[in-house]
């Protein structure tokens, strides 16, 4: 008797990209494929629910927002039965599609919790195309492309800080690897100035701020030159920083 494939009855997991500035629309910068898989699911984990239905509803997927139904996957969700119970549905055919607050899924956001499951568990996962701030400040920074790495959030505390900037700047130089980081919008400017002072002159700086909005600002200059520069205005802007 023939046995049953493992994966006939299991649903999809997409991976679905948001924009990274509120001021901008889903299709100014999501491909029209996309939408085939929003209209076609009706079951959503996300980082934000509000946040979420906002999207679909400018999106302007078919179904009504009313009838979709939205589980909360974010940085309070406890990885093991948490995440498990959202898994669940797909093991039982229903596919599912997972939403960041702003930009990809997985990529420093906790939509990796749940697309690890579903690879444990025979899930096809599915990646959709849509922008990444770390990969467009990359790409506008002229620094290294070939090798570059995401380190996340520095440390608060000042002493803690200087000293990952210092890890961070050696490594960019030793090894020719782009360093990125990032920080909470209200503390740009304070980091910025944090960097100028750490810093060797020759060490060049990106800064990338408001990624795909009108006012986008994408700057590289050596410290020295940073340091006789006019600042940025840079308070509550997203941004991203690269040592290279």
């Amino acid at each position: 008797m023939a046995t049953e494939s493992p994966n006939k009855k299991k649903g999809t997991l997409y991976l679905i990209p948001c924009p990274i500035s509120d001021e901008t629309a889903p299709w100014e910068v999501l491909p029209a494929a996309n939408r085939v898989v929003m209209d076609a699911l009706d079951y959503f984990i996300v980082e934000n629910v509000r946040t979420a239905r906002r999207f679909l509803s400018k999106a302007g997927v078919a179904r009504p927002i009313a009838e979709l139904e939205f589980r909360e996957l974010n940085e309070h969700t406890v990885a093991g039965r948490e995440v498990e119970e959202l898994v669940r549905p797909l093991d039982e055919g229903r596919s599912a599609g997972v939403i960041s607050e702003a930009g990809v899924p997985g990529v420093a956001d906790p939509g990796a919790l749940v697309v690890e499951a579903c690879h444990r568990r025979g899930i096809r996962v599915v990646p959709l195309v849509g922008p990444s701030s770390i990969i467009l400040a990359v790409m506008a920074s002229g620094l290294n492309g070939q090798s570059f790495a995401f380190n996340g959030y520095l440390p608060v505390k000042p002493p803690e800080r200087q000293r990952a900037i210092r890890v961070f700047e050696r490594r960019a130089r030793s090894e020719h690897q782009s360093q990125l980081f990032i920080e909470a919008p209200y503390r740009n400017v304070k980091l910025l100035e944090e960097l100028l002072t750490v810093c060797a002159p020759e060490t060049r700086l990106t800064v990338a701020m408001d990624l795909t909005a009108s006012g986008e600002l994408v700057e590289t200059h050596t410290v020295r030159d940073w340091r006789e520069r006019p600042r940025p205005e840079m308070n509550r802007r997203p941004a991203i920083f690269i040592l290279g």
